[in-house]
């Protein structure tokens, strides 16, 4: 018997999982009220239910009107109003739980219903249960919270997408708060990459901040960035370090110097799970780098002398220092030795003693880069970093356990990685160690205590764009494709942010199983989320340009059902550092000719001596020391 007040029309029409609905004329009033609450009919986007014996089936609301007419009917109602298209998505058992996907399929004639909000919280879940995070409220129903599943979440990877300026940084907080929530999840583990230092602002309180430049006098506590070169593979330390090569001989004689360093240096301080057998040129192994490249540069570089031994002369080897003083080149901070040319000259006596070098090294070009990167101190964090420093024989205060248990081993939940101060020439290179290292820690020890599977890891990636983008076949792109790709089974998750999914590599993308789009005006964009998700929800997506900001429709996995919800903003104080600069605004005092940005009176003596200093230092934070 047909229930008057949710009727909308009855099936017409059944293509796969398209339902063509002919819509009720007694339904056509527009609005009706059920359990008092109020309802428009037809809305895209909205619910409905086709009741099917002891099972109902759900679906979603795609297209209403006479475009919505089946091919079949078009002919004999050219001009056909009352119908809509719908998607089905799923089904539930009476009074039982609803479930992705659908057992059978409806028939010509079956009713269809408007879903109330009573059975929409049958649909969406129960705020209870654990694994269940609250990130807002479905859109439509301010009763009905948004959860998500923590598990198909992480470990099946998502996506958050938006424009500039759509909330998308918002969005992001929102959900590491959640996730963080240590009376809930005490051991979560989530490591933010932030490309733009966006996120210490919002989450400090429950964050180790890791930074180039560490700041001390912050209002909250920041740790000095490094990243030992030693613990990087062969091509990593190549591409950031040496550069390309002019051919293999030249890279495999450099390679066997390094390998040759790394075995006396374990012989010299034997590491657990480390042995000279195994070793190769890609093991972790602390060697000192300044050292290698001071002993190739004089191969490269020096002249030799009989008188000597076949050895360069010390006192031919000089540099003159600001104070006037003959000083020899140092390793330690990468300055070269500059050596005597022989004399064009038959009759000289250093021309009869010369010996010509026994090196057959072509590699002047790649030492000359690495020690111009040994003494610029932004390479510090890579070439000098700190505790991690191998000795002239390679002995190290502290080893990779100890950068691991920083890194994703602290008490508190969540690691900010601040990459904003990396040269900009090897940000996509370090991005790529970065993940490397986390992936291959966690890779081996999958089944310990502190591997993935037992603890896993959520990796967030801010800008992804940027250097996952199609165009670069870098370290960073092929890391991710591999962790999206297997990191599920050894629990590494990936969540991918950006405002241009279409410059996102489309391996990478396709691998997401969940998705957080907020507004999304360019339609490229649009179409690779669209070709991304599993469900065919083209209707959904082509309301994307209109959403609000803060508003995102979630799709895939972690959610029962995509929905379009108001994501639940952090208060002001504790937003991202991402919000746009203001041009004009009033400020809300007694005084309404009180403004911000242009309102403001220019000063009579602008400083901008702070501004050259803040720019020379590349570091941003500077600028609130010199201001106090």
């Amino acid at each position: 018997m047909i229930n008057e007040e949710t009727y909308l029309g009855s099936v017409q029409d059944v293509n796969g999982t398209t339902v063509s609905v002919s819509i009720s004329k007694e339904s056509l009033t527009g609005f009706i009220y059920i359990d008092g609450q109020g309802y428009r009919i037809g809305q895209i986007g909205s619910f409905i239910r086709i009741p099917i014996g002891f099972v109902d089936l759900f679906g979603i609301i795609s297209q209403v009107g006479a475009s919505s007419v089946p091919d079949s009917q078009a002919q004999s109602q050219p001009n056909g109003n009352r119908w809509m298209t719908l998607q089905l998505i799923g089904e539930a058992q009476r009074n039982g739980t609803f479930q992705r996907g659908i057992s059978q399929y409806p028939t010509i004639g079956d009713e269809v219903h408007l879903v109330s909000e009573k059975q929409l919280e049958r649909i969406y879940g129960q705020p209870d249960k654990p694994y269940f995070v609250k990130l807002g409220h479905i859109a439509n129903a301010e009763s009905i919270p948004a959860l998500v599943d923590v598990n198909k979440l992480i470990t099946r990877h998502s996506a958050v997408l938006g424009t500039t300026g759509s909330g998308k940084s918002t969005t992001v907080a929102s959900i590491l708060n959640a996730l963080s929530n240590n009376e809930r999840y005490p051991s979560a583990r989530i490591l933010i990459l932030d490309i733009h230092g966006e996120y210490a602002h919002a989450l400090h309180d429950r964050s180790e901040i890791f930074k180039i430049g560490a700041n001390r006098t912050a209002k909250y506590v920041e740790n000095e960035l490094f990243i030992p070169y030693w613990a990087l593979n062969i091509d990593e330390l190549c591409e950031i370090s040496f550069g390309e090569f002019n051919n293999e001989k030249d890279r495999n004689i450099v390679l066997e110097r390094i390998q040759k360093s790394k075995e006396e240096s374990l012989k010299r301080y034997p590491k657990k799970g480390a042995n000279i057998d195994a070793l190769s040129v890609d093991s972790p192994i602390p060697f000192n780098l300044n050292h290698l490249w001071y002993q190739l540069y004089l191969e490269t570089f020096a002249t030799y002398y009989k008188s000597s031994g076949g050895k360069p002369i010390d006192n031919l080897a000089f540099e003159i220092d600001s104070e006037g003083d003959e000083i020899k080149g140092n390793p330690i901070i990468g300055i070269p030795p500059v050596f005597k040319n022989v004399k064009n000259d038959a009759a000289d006596t250093e021309k009869i003693n010369y010996l010509p070098t026994s090196s057959n090294l072509n590699i002047g070009k790649q030492l000359s880069l690495l020690g111009s990167k040994l003494r610029i101190p932004r390479y510090n964090f890579i070439f000098k970093p700190g505790d991690w420093t191998p000795d002239k024989d390679g002995k190290v205060v502290k080893d990779l356990d100890d950068l691991l248990v920083s890194w994703i081993g602290s008490k508190k939940p969540i690691t900010i990685l601040d990459l904003s101060g990396v040269p900009n020439d090897i940000l996509n290179t370090i991005i790529g160690i970065v993940l490397r290292i986390l992936y291959d820690s966690l890779f081996w020890s999958r089944d310990l205590s502190q591997g993935g599977r037992h603890r896993p890891l959520l990796l967030v990636m801010e800008e992804a764009h940027i250097y996952l983008n199609d165009s670069f076949k870098g370290i960073a792109s092929k890391t991710v494709q591999r962790i999206v790709k297997e990191g599920r089974k050894y629990g590494i998750g990936a969540m991918i942010v950006s405002q241009r999914p279409s410059e996102i590599n489309s391996t990478i993308l396709s691998q997401c199983g969940t998705f957080f789009a907020l507004r999304l005006t360019n339609s490229t964009d649009r179409g690779h989320i669209t070709s991304a998700i599993s469900d065919s929800l083209e209707s959904l997506t082509s309301m994307l340009p209109i959403l609000r900001t803060g508003e995102a429709i979630i799709l895939g996995e972690a959610v029962k059902l995509p929905m379009r919800t108001i994501i639940e903003a952090p208060p002001k104080n504790r937003r991202p550092d991402s919000q746009d600069p203001i041009v004009y605004d009033v400020i809300p005092e007694e005084d309404s000719q009180n403004t911000g940005g242009w309102g403001i009176k220019m000063e009579d003596n602008p400083n901008y001596e702070e501004l050259v200093e803040t720019w020379r230092s590349q570091n941003p934070k500077i600028a609130k020391v010199i201001k106090n």
